[in-house]
């Protein structure tokens, strides 16, 4: 239970910085569906930030995981952070002249033909991205999640400020000092672009706060080393190009495949965008206990134990996942005012969909530990590229007759079949005693749950008594799990005195 302990108390302080520094990023989503409402310019934003991911896994090329396994090799970390750092450097540097030399035809591509400027600032973005990423690596790997949390969170803060700057101050300042040395830099029309350029501050200011780190490395490249590293890390790289077009194509698919045109296809790629953010709770959790996991599961791949602890971690993420699922989906008629733009509320629908999904992508991350830890890498490029052919097909089929419903759907599926085959396929080459009867019933519970809370709410109208129907249902679901399980978490430090 120590290790258990070890890693909840790394998750907290990575999860912490994460959940609050995305928390606050995603503050932004209430500010920008009322400063964009009505507008196609919310759509705009989503389309960019769903090619972002894209270029950020080609040019990362895995290489994060790949630091986290290699660096354990006793006498060769410093071989390990200056290959790494010295390969993604360069090829950062070639990738993101590429994309500015090509940026009319990537919006072109994915549908904003009359703002290229866009992707030169998203080209940047992705590079200072890059380059922090290995030295973000290092701070996880060396324990220190205090100054992680400082950086992301700072960061964060000042994207807002700058977003705010340009989107509320600026134009506030036009109308009454015209002639202001504050905007210098300002232009009405621009819009979205001042989201972007807020972004590129704050990962402009990680690199700068990581100079530390960065300094630490030196220009030398072991060769051998570094073909073991790319072989490692090409079917990363391949699942991670899967994974994202699971996770943000749908958007580019809806802008193409929808039966509206123009600006109304944009608005409701806005639509979907936004309601996707609903499910903000789960996915945060996912990354945060990402962070907090991944360096913990090579170094636990070592211990006897290793298996049992995995199998545990397992069942208190999807304990913990479950009740996040109802905590969103049982209070929507109050999460939906995240949302400013009335009009986007038509998708909301797609919210408990999305948060089932993202559960699902959850255990699928945790399921991965089996071809990470046995070098067969290859594997999970397999299991993502069934994803993305899920995701595909499906909306390539559906979008014109169900929009962005198809999307939840397809999202849904994949995420699903991913779970699905990765648990059957890593039982058969590294055994973990996961309870999956126990976790699967978890999971129809919390579902036939949501159900019954939909059809009892349906009959009242009052906003009270619905939330206090939910809060009933959470809180017997929260009763009944901690019965089951008691004796486990009576072991955990903290609450278990309690129990």
């Amino acid at each position: 239970m120590s290790s258990i302990k070890k890693l909840a108390g790394q998750t907290i302080w990575y999860g912490a910085s994460s959940i609050f520094a995305r928390f606050l990023y995603y503050m932004l989503t209430p500010y920008l569906t009322l400063k964009f409402s009505g507008t196609i310019q919310y759509g705009q934003m989503t389309l960019v930030y769903s090619l972002i991911p894209f270029l950020n896994t080609l040019v990362l090329f895995g290489f994060e995981t790949a630091y986290f396994k290699y660096v354990l090799r006793k006498g060769q970390e410093q071989d390990v952070y200056n290959t790494i750092t010295t390969s993604l450097i360069t090829s950062t540097f070639f990738f993101t002249l590429l994309t500015i030399l090509f940026n009319r035809q990537i919006a072109n591509f994915i549908g904003i033909p009359k703002y290229p400027e866009y992707i030169t600032i998203s080209a940047f973005i992705i590079a200072c991205d890059a380059i922090s990423a290995i030295p973000f690596a290092k701070l996880r790997h060396d324990s220190k999640p205090r100054k992680f949390a400082f950086i992301r969170i700072t960061g964060i803060l000042l994207n807002i400020a700058v977003a705010y700057f340009f989107l509320t101050i600026c134009p506030a300042l036009q109308k009454k000092h015209p002639n202001s040395v504050f905007l210098i830099l300002y232009s009405a029309g621009f819009g979205v672009g001042y989201v972007l350029i807020a972004n590129l501050v704050q990962s402009f200011f990680q690199v700068i706060a990581l100079s530390k780190e960065l300094s630490q490395f030196q220009w030398k490249l072991n060769k051998v080393l570094w073909k073991e590293i790319l072989i490692y890390s090409l079917p990363l790289t391949i699942a991670g190009f899967g994974g994202m077009i699971n996770e943000t194509f749908d958007r580019i698919m809806l802008e193409k495949r929808s039966s509206l045109h123009g600006d109304a296809a944009t608005y409701e790629v806005g639509i979907y965008g936004a309601c996707y953010k609903l499910s903000i709770l789960i996915s945060l959790f996912v990354q945060a206990f990402r962070m907090g996991a991944e360096p913990f599961f090579f170094k636990q791949s070592t211990e006897e134990n290793a298996p049992k602890t995995y199998a545990r971690v397992m069942k208190f993420f999807v304990i913990t996942v479950c009740c996040m699922f109802l905590f969103v989906a049982l209070y929507l008629d109050v999460w939906k005012y995240f949302i400013r733009d009335e009009k986007m509320w038509e998708g909301l629908k797609v919210v408990p969909i999305l948060l089932f999904a993202n559960m699902f992508l959850g255990i699928y991350y945790n399921l991965s530990i089996w071809y990470r830890l046995s070098h067969k890498t290859t594997a999970g490029a397999y299991i993502t590229l069934i994803g993305a052919a899920i995701t595909l097909l499906v909306n390539f089929i559906f979008i014109p007759s169900f929009s962005y419903m198809a999307c939840a759907w397809a999202t849904f599926l994949c995420y699903g079949s991913m779970m699905v085959i990765s648990y059957i396929w890593g039982q058969k080459q590294y055994k973990i005693p996961y309870a999956w009867k126990k976790l699967v019933a978890y999971m129809v519970i919390v579902a036939l749950i949501y159900f019954l809370y939909h059809f009892i709410s349906s009959m009242f109208t009052n906003t009270w008594i619905n939330i206090s129907i939910a809060t009933i249902f959470l809180l017997l679901y929260i009763l009944f799990v901690l019965r089951v399980e008691k004796k486990e978490f009576q072991k955990l430090p903290y609450i278990g005195k309690f129990i």
